[in-house]
């Protein structure tokens, strides 16, 4: 028995082949990945994917169609079923719940986590880039749904789906790591540093230049410890530790409305109480993010002394 969990393969030469793709939405094996406003579906949290056979109504529907590649030897499709206004009066629909991924995501297999985040992005970049960026004119989906081409015969602009790279640095002493809370957070919430890098700028040039603007705080980036892709609407956030040069906090209010320096024994207790939370639910005083988020497992390995 293959106890083996089943795995993407995006095969992206197979976006090209229109013949294989049109084939795909009659093979039985097929499966769809509905998502609703952003929103995938699960039931008893796991996510939803839908049998051609009980799917076919979506498809008609529904909204953009974009193929994922194959996952346990059969093709997968995302259809943003958002056109739908009560989706699950839907027979497809009817057993689950569309989810907020950000909360979701704790509770799916690594497996299935990378499915809705790979479908939520698409769909995504598809709903705002619907015309052309060059001339204006509407543009239409090719290669599975994994580029868009300008409609205008003097323009044809081809358009692919864009990730903008964020850096997310661990800032630390040695002992202490340094935690922040953003003014539109949740009240308690206190995460790593993060911002976007600008163009013609190194990643660990925007780790340096977030902490400083964001806090006061000069730092040395140490390395590089791992990525995640977090499409909110189309972010890869890149993760960094980093060590301050000193500890005296001067805060950009319209970015940080919180900073504090945390032990490694405190850090411990928080992580145990943040995954003890029933799903969903939000932890009351200081937290920190669950580990299924890249920020979580930075605080976490820290808080081990593995940083």
């Amino acid at each position: 028995m293959n106890s083996q969990p089943p795995r993407l393969d995006r095969d992206a030469a197979k976006r090209h082949d229109l013949d294989f793709l049109e084939a795909q939405l009659s093979a039985p094996g097929t499966r769809l990945l509905p998502i609703w406003k952003g929103q995938p579906f699960a039931r008893a949290g796991e996510l939803l994917l839908t049998t051609l056979a009980r799917g076919r109504e979506l498809l008609e529907a529904g909204g953009e169609l974009v193929w994922l590649g194959n996952f346990d030897g059969a093709s997968l499709f995302a259809l943003d079923v958002t056109p739908l206004e009560a989706p699950l009066s839907s027979a497809a629909l009817s057993d689950s719940q569309p989810s907020e991924l950000r909360a979701l995501v704790n509770e799916l297999a690594p497996n299935y986590g990378e499915l809705a985040l790979y479908a939520r992005a698409l769909l995504s970049w598809h709903e705002r880039h619907r015309f052309c960026g060059v001339c204006g004119q509407p543009t239409r989906p090719r290669d599975g749904g994994h580029t868009r081409l300008c409609t205008n015969p003097g323009c044809g602009t081809q358009h692919f789906p864009r990730t903008d790279p964020c850096v997310l640095v661990l800032v630390h002493d040695g002992a202490h790591c340094l935690l922040a809370r953003s003014p539109g957070w949740p009240a308690g919430m206190h995460s790593a540093l993060a911002g976007f890098v600008e163009p013609g700028e190194s990643l660990e040039g925007a780790a340096a230049r977030e902490v400083f603007e964001e806090t006061g705080i000069a730092i040395d980036v140490e390395r590089y410890v791992a990525s995640q892709p977090w499409p909110y609407p189309a972010s890869l956030m890149i993760g960094f530790v980093a060590r301050a040069h000193s500890h005296e906090l001067t805060l950009d209010k319209s970015e940080i409305a919180e900073a504090r320096w945390v032990s490694r024994a405190e850090l411990a207790a928080l992580i145990e109480a943040r995954e003890l939370a029933p799903p969903g639910a939000l932890p009351s005083g200081f937290y920190v993010p669950r580990r299924s988020a890249l920020a979580g497992q930075l605080i976490a390995a820290f808080a081990r002394g593995e940083l």
